[in-house]
């Protein structure tokens, strides 16, 4: 691909990147006897996955950067407008901007005036999630960290002037229970040196061993997130990253070496193959049950995973439709990590609060049966639509939580098989036992209770807690 002119490349760009040892960024090996995992996919690919993501089961995506200034059609905002000059970015700019305008004077307009971490983190917490994801990089290379590697080109030296990292980090520390987690970037569109990189078939690995690894270092030893969630390998394979060696000191030397959760995104071939979970695509969906731990990436926004003004009602999800999602990925094994976009100035739009809190009532009521749950040896009903199933081994529950309350005022279930003398079935938010008939070979029917509108535990889907059944 044929790189731009370096004139309208951002920080990393204009200046000389200094090399600093490796060595000085890395802690104190671990104690002897812990487990050792070498630079191989088989050897990192063989580290169990830390319990805690499994158990959390939804998360918050957080979208923040400089394409939140333009906020217009997609977080791609510069690769659409200069790269591929798209007819409506290309007229947007000519529309609003003087022609010698660059991307990079965005920059000083990504204020994050009203960023409040206490806020979003009290908001997130609302929202019932156990995990965050922050985009400290995005592919345009702006850092929300003051970046060693990153000069001119990062929210303490531009805009903000604050490390958003830092704040957003303590105040989910500080006021949550929820697991911290940083998104990262591998490569950036218009750095010099990675098209220099690019252009020679990847041979010259300039940009790695200059800018992202020691950025990786960085990220890992400052802010000790628990899940580190790689993004854009630009075509180049995971040796060019060098990305197994990364992992074996993420998963060996670290300070978050016990903890940290990675996802399958560290170079062209790697996706839904290797890593701690899979990925496998963005909005990934695969409607049954899979054998390795994955998560579905999707926006409540349906076409930007960035912060649009030009967005309509009708681009986003409603409620109804994002509980169907979470309901959906849990039976299937996955964790739903729901992405919102903020705005330049750094506030969470009143559509995406709504969401979130909506999404906190919703699992106020039945999050018994979304956070700790196993899949169940069918993650769908196949008599009634819309019943999808979790499971609590040890507690021998079984939970059916269906999206649609039948009019009958029955539900038939033609999955679960009753144990006469012990099975019972209640309703999450109502706790008294509810009756039901047994259903030949298999099956049962129960009798919902009747309800007003005001008396139903929640809206938009209820749970049914059945214990003991086969």
């Amino acid at each position: 691909m044929a790189g731009p002119a370096v004139t309208r490349l951002p920080g990393p760009g204009r200046l000389a990147l200094p090399l600093l040892p490796l060595l000085l960024l890395l802690p104190a090996r671990p104690a002897a006897g812990a487990p050792h995992y070498e630079p191989t996919w088989e050897s990192l690919d063989s580290r169990p996955l830390p319990a805690w993501f499994d158990q959390a089961k939804f998360g918050i995506f957080i979208h923040w950067g400089v394409y939140s200034v333009p906020s217009f059609g997609s977080e791609w905002f510069w690769w659409y407008w200069q790269e591929k000059q798209r007819p409506e970015y290309v007229k947007f700019m000519k529309r609003n901007y003087p022609p010698d305008f660059k991307y990079e004077d965005f920059g000083p307009q990504f204020t994050a005036q009203f960023f409040n971490a206490s806020h979003w983190a009290d908001l997130f917490q609302a929202s019932g999630a156990k995990y965050i994801v922050l985009t400290t990089k995005h592919h345009e290379g702006f850092t929300l960290w003051g970046s060693q590697y990153s000069w001119n080109w990062n929210a303490v030296d531009e805009g903000p002037k604050r490390d958003i990292v830092k704040e957003l980090k303590v105040a989910i520390r500080n006021r949550t229970a929820l697991h911290f987690g940083l998104y990262y970037s591998l490569f950036e569109w218009f750095n010099p040196l990675f098209l220099e990189d690019q252009f020679s078939s990847f041979h010259k690995r300039q940009f790695p061993v200059s800018k992202m690894l020691p950025e990786l270092y960085e990220l890992v030893n400052n802010y000790q997130p628990e899940l580190l969630w790689a993004d854009g390998d630009g075509g180049a394979p995971d040796s060019y990253w060098n990305s197994t060696g990364f992992l074996a000191w993420l998963y060996n030397e670290s300070p978050v070496r016990d903890i940290v959760v990675t996802n399958d995104r560290w170079g062209a071939g790697t996706i839904c193959k290797h890593g701690g979970y899979y990925t496998c695509q963005d909005r990934y969906h695969p409607g049954h049950i899979m054998p390795h731990k994955w998560e579905n990436c999707m926006t409540i926004d349906k076409v930007s995973w960035g912060y649009r003004r030009n967005a309509g009602i009708c681009d986003y999800f409603t409620i109804e439709e994002l509980v169907k999602q979470l309901v959906e990925t849990v039976s299937c094994g996955g964790n739903l990590l729901m992405n919102i976009g903020p705005t330049r100035d750094g506030i969470i739009s009143p559509i995406f609060e709504e969401r979130l809190r909506q999404m906190g009532t919703w699992l106020s009521v039945n999050g018994e049966a979304i956070y700790g749950t196993h899949t169940w040896r069918s993650p769908n009903d196949t008599v009634t639509p819309d019943v999808w199933y979790t499971f609590k081994p040890k507690e021998n529950l079984v939970y059916a939580i269906f999206l649609k309350w039948p009019t009958s005022g029955y539900l038939f279930l033609g999955e679960p098989k009753a144990i006469w003398s012990s099975t019972m079935v209640k309703l999450l938010g109502h706790g008294q036992p509810l009756n039901w008939t047994s259903l030949e070979p298999s099956g049962i029917v129960v009798k919902l209770p009747q309800l007003t509108i005001s008396q139903l535990p929640c809206q938009w889907g209820w749970t049914l807690s059945l214990t003991n059944v086969i």
